[in-house]
């Protein structure tokens, strides 16, 4: 959607009552909450595919944090260069 169309459509929400501002509203929310859901779904099913292929990494939290920070470190160096 173009930010032309984008405004138009808030142009035109301004205009209406306050009762169909009001289902508009709960409208684009309900909306907004399933495109999250299945953008989590499509997450969670990468993530499912992944780790059956093993093509994921397993461990624990501290295993994660240790795999960020030398993520991390390697950009760093990476930038520097």
């Amino acid at each position: 959607m173009s930010t032309a169309t984008v405004n138009n459509l808030i142009d035109e929400f301004i205009h209406l009552p306050l009762d169909d501002k009001e289902y508009a509203a709960e409208v684009i929310k309900k909306q907004l909450i399933e495109a999250k859901r299945e953008a989590i779904a499509k997450r969670a099913k990468t993530a499912m595919a992944g780790f059956r292929k093993k093509t994921t990494k397993c461990g624990t939290v501290k295993d994660l944090l240790k795999d960020l920070a030398s993520d991390y470190a390697d950009r760093c160096v990476t930038a520097a260069a």
